[in-house]
């Protein structure tokens, strides 16, 4: 198991935002079998939290894995399955798309992996460093990678918020993979939109870095809040620490 190798302190905490009615996103936290995520649903009415629910549901019946390989292949599993239950519910709605952008952490024993679709975020801090893990399925970066344009460009592209994957929106999951190994220290943050819409990296940084991962989750969630909430949004922080048989402080 991976807390073998490290306990993990952690907090969560999601919010509707200061315009939306429905909160759409959807977080799980399971220290014991390594899974940490984000899903923030799309879709018309109430749909897209059907669908971050859907996600939420599945990777709760992930199990206990004996490897990281086989925790990966857990998760893929059930995100698949997460993605075929989504497509079914928008076929009977016969309403449009639905959809739900991931953003994931998995961690066993010296082991991490990120998962994603969609423009949810995983960073990482390390050594007092944040480092972006995800990279965006958007529009606006995909035609930034692509050099059609700039910098500046990018960060005023009308379509900011046009995304390019999500589960439930293809016949299978488009899934993004980026796997290290993890050091007594690391701190994760896995964060919607919402909170990206309103807080830079360096703020990001300064928040966590140094801080009990509740204080840290409290002071996005304030800043995001106080500067509009154009959107739902939520946080998990997890910060891993060298084994120690210390009580681990969660959710």
């Amino acid at each position: 198991m991976s807390e073998h190798a490290f306990r993990f302190d952690y907090w969560a905490a999601s919010d509707t935002g200061c315009v939306r009615e429905l909160n759409e996103d959807r977080y799980f936290v399971n220290k014991e079998n390594g899974v940490w995520l984000v899903a923030d649903g799309m879709g018309g009415h109430d749909a897209g939290e059907i669908a971050s629910a859907a996600i939420v549901e599945h990777a709760g019946s992930i199990g206990t894995p004996i490897s990281a390989r086989d925790l990966l292949a857990r998760f893929q599993d059930r995100i698949s399955k997460a993605n075929s239950e989504i497509r079914s519910i928008a076929e009977e709605r016969q309403g449009g798309m639905i959809g739900a952008t991931l953003a994931s952490l998995l961690t066993y024993d010296r082991h991490y992996a990120c998962v994603w679709s969609g423009d949810s975020r995983v960073y990482l801090i390390r050594r007092g460093e944040l480092k972006q893990l995800s990279k965006d399925h958007t529009e606006v970066q995909e035609l930034f990678d692509r050099g059609l344009i700039n910098e500046e460009e990018a960060e005023n592209w009308p379509r900011k918020n046009v995304i390019t994957r999500a589960i439930g929106v293809t016949e299978e999951p488009q899934l993004d993979l980026e796997q290290g190994t993890i050091e007594s220290g690391d701190t994760f943050v896995i964060c919607s939109d919402g909170l990206t819409a309103h807080v830079e990296d360096h703020e990001v940084l300064d928040a966590i870095d140094g801080r009990h991962p509740k204080v840290g989750c409290d002071m996005l969630m304030d800043m995001t809040l106080t500067r509009g909430g154009t959107d739902n949004v939520t946080v998990v922080v997890v910060k891993c620490h060298k084994a120690s048989g210390t009580a681990t402080l969660g959710l």
